[in-house]
């Protein structure tokens, strides 16, 4: 038996890997994206997207799973997505919220004198931003984005909610078996990966360390 649940957690585990490799990878991308539209001189722009972040994190994100995953086949008999797809669709929008936010307090954190510095020394502003601000705005938000990557590790057995089979649904089914323990044991596997990307975390922080800010 043990074998046998420890099979169906790995699969599990490998559906909360698959969750959160393409949200992390995804919204990272897309947060900045929505950090430079926030501080943008459009006025329209900014509005919509500090809108979209206000509802974002106001509201859980199991409730966003649901409503993107159920609300298209109520209000058109149509479903846009997989249960995956919307698991996908649903992190990505929520992470590159508050990563954007992240991004927005590192990049105005960065003193206006060191872009007018950039500017003296002949910089374009794509110079300065990738070779003086970059660095800088880097090794301030891994404290902060850490804790979101570490929370998202967590977020994935939110999945369960539409019936993905991540390793948190995949235990509660032994639980509905009679066997509690698998519940307990999956979260072994949380641990270990919390704690490889604490080291992961350290190390970067280490490497950065040279660079005083």
């Amino acid at each position: 038996m043990f074998w046998q649940v420890t099979l169906s957690l790995l699969e599990g585990f490998g559906t909360t890997c698959l969750i959160f490799i393409v949200t992390l990878a995804a919204s990272l991308v897309l947060g900045l994206l929505i950090a430079f539209g926030t501080m943008s001189r459009y006025k329209w722009l900014r509005a919509i997207l500090k809108t979209l972040i206000w509802i974002i994190r106001g509201t859980p994100l199991m409730l966003q799973v649901m409503v993107i995953f159920y609300v298209p086949g109520l209000l058109f008999h149509v479903n846009l997505f997989t249960r995956l797809t919307a698991v996908f669709v649903a992190f990505i929008i929520n992470y590159s919220c508050y990563f954007s936010e992240i991004y927005r307090g590192g990049i105005q954190s960065i003193s206006r004198g060191q872009y007018e510095a950039g500017q003296v020394l002949g910089m374009t502003r794509a110079q300065i931003f990738f070779r003086v601000v970059l660095v800088q705005v880097i090794k301030r938000i891994i404290p902060p984005m850490s804790n979101e990557v570490m929370t998202l590790v967590k977020d994935t057995s939110l999945a369960r909610v539409i019936l993905v089979e991540e390793i948190i649904k995949n235990a509660e089914d032994f639980v509905m078996r009679g066997l509690v323990w698998p519940l307990f044991y999956s979260a072994v596997f949380y641990l270990v990966f919390v704690g490889i990307l604490t080291l992961a975390f350290r190390f970067v922080e280490k490497r950065l360390a040279y660079f005083k800010v």
